[in-house]
């Protein structure tokens, strides 16, 4: 069975590119253009691993990320942020919110594969528990 990934991003061409190349990579891919659509996809069906963009118009990805690490249910799910964002404010917001790794745009997609593949190996304790919660 393959693991399932959950990318979201409002920039459906970032979508396509991704999922197509986690597709080939053997994972089972799903999409969603904002965070909104990622919860509700995530209750419907959660994945194994979120890749969730940072800025995104609605619910952005660290709203979407605090709320998925707010529920138990999602707490434990492995979350990638990515993001044009690099200062070192954004990278303490992504991990304030929760987020497990944060990948810098532009990304090289085997980088980002070699990323997915390390979080969803089954020898990684990282892929089975939450970010620390902040005090």
């Amino acid at each position: 069975m393959s693991r399932r990934v959950l990318v979201v991003d409002d920039d459906p061409r970032l979508l396509h590119i991704v999922a197509m190349y986690l597709g080939i990579e053997g994972y089972d891919v799903a999409v969603a253009p904002d965070g909104q659509a990622a919860l509700a996809g995530i209750a419907e069906q959660p994945p194994d691993l979120i890749i969730l963009d940072i800025m995104m118009p609605g619910l952005d990805g660290i709203e979407t990320c605090r709320r998925i690490r707010a529920d138990p249910t999602t707490a434990s799910i492995p979350v990638l942020m990515f993001s044009a964002l690099s200062g070192d404010d954004d990278v303490e917001r992504a991990r304030l919110a929760g987020a497990n790794h944060l990948i810098t745009k532009p990304f090289n997609l085997v980088g980002l594969g070699s990323v997915v593949k390390s979080f969803l190996a089954p020898d990684n304790p990282v892929a089975v528990r939450a970010p620390s919660q902040p005090a």
